[in-house]
This record gives C-alpha cells, sequence and structure tokens, in this order.
C-alpha cells in the first residue's frame, strides 16, 4: 500500500449528495517515507484554522443531510 503525507492548505468549498462529502481544498500531497514502526498509513495534517472551517463546514454538511432524512420518512 502507498503511504501519502498530505497537508491541507485552504479548503475552498463543500458539498453533499448520493451520499458523500465532497471537499475543494488546495493541499500539498507528498509520498511518506516507509516506516518500521506498526501498520502503514497516511497522514492528513492542518493547520487549527483550517481543522475549525472544517469541523463547521462538516456540521454544516450533516444537517443538511439530517434534514433531507426527515422529510423523506414522513
Amino acid at each position: 500500500m502507498k503511504t501519502w503525507n498530505i497537508e491541507i492548505q485552504k479548503v475552498k468549498a463543500m458539498a453533499n449528495g448520493n451520499g458523500l462529502i465532497r471537499m475543494q481544498l488546495d493541499a500539498l500531497v507528498q509520498v511518506a517515507p516507509p516506516h518500521d514502526e506498526g501498520m502503514p498509513s497516511s497522514v492528513l495534517s492542518l493547520s487549527e484554522a483550517n481543522a475549525r472551517t472544517l469541523l463547521l463546514l462538516l456540521k454544516a454538511q450533516i444537517t443538511e443531510l439530517d434534514s433531507r432524512k426527515a422529510k423523506s420518512r414522513r
């Protein structure tokens, strides 16, 4: 499995549809060096400001998804 270091530079937009939340963002993506410890995994890193933005946008998208589900259950 190929592993990556992904650094989010800027979250531009978010939308949802067909059960997926899609993000448009600027990111720096580099192949991760192999580690001797544990399972290989990719790493996603972002600043505190971008993490807060991402959290707010995810909450808004999930709220929108939940409101659609409530209407279809009536």
